[in-house]
């Protein structure tokens, strides 16, 4: 008979320990709700990308496009940004245009220098230039060609961008 009291007052004493806890879930169940919406919601969004992005490596074959690259030439030391080699063509192709009353010399080595960087320029993003085998007008013609192609590949430059229409009113 103690044994059917003692299962009553255990189970009231346990819910009476329980109230604050029921009352704060009760309160705050909004919240409670709405963290585990949102957690599910981004987990749903990381798991898109995650198919999306192996999706677009399998169709553009992402692996067959870097195989043949060796990613240690891009941890030399020497090797200068892209960022300072479009610096030194935007400075050198300025003195190539106005060389500004300087000696034929100075010139010629300036625009040595900035086909120097041109090359520099097609190493950094792969691309084929001929500037060293060539000489007088065919090497100027590859300079125009190679100045496109950086263009083509986002590197805009002096020489290669179009030029400005003034309009007549």
């Amino acid at each position: 008979m103690e044994v059917g009291r003692a299962v009553p007052l255990a189970l009231a004493i346990l819910a009476v320990a329980s109230l604050p806890a029921a009352f704060a879930l009760l309160f705050c169940a909004d919240e409670i709700i709405d963290r585990v919406v949102c957690g599910y919601a981004e987990w749903r969004e990381r798991r898109r990308e995650r198919r999306t992005i192996a999706r677009l490596d399998r169709a553009v074959e992402a692996d067959s496009l870097t195989r043949d690259i060796d990613l240690t030439e891009f941890d030399r030391a020497d090797r200068r940004s892209l960022q300072e080699i479009a610096a030194g063509l935007r400075r050198f192709a300025q003195h190539r245009v106005n060389p500004g009353g300087r000696a034929v010399v100075w010139h010629a080595a300036v625009v040595d220098a900035y086909d120097e960087h041109l090359r520099a320029a097609c190493r950094c993003l792969g691309l084929t230039e001929h500037l060293g085998e060539l000489e007088g007008v065919d090497r100027q013609i590859e300079r125009v060609r190679v100045e496109g192609m950086l263009h083509a590949a986002g590197l805009t430059l002096p020489a290669a961008r179009a030029p400005h229409r003034q309009r007549h009113h």
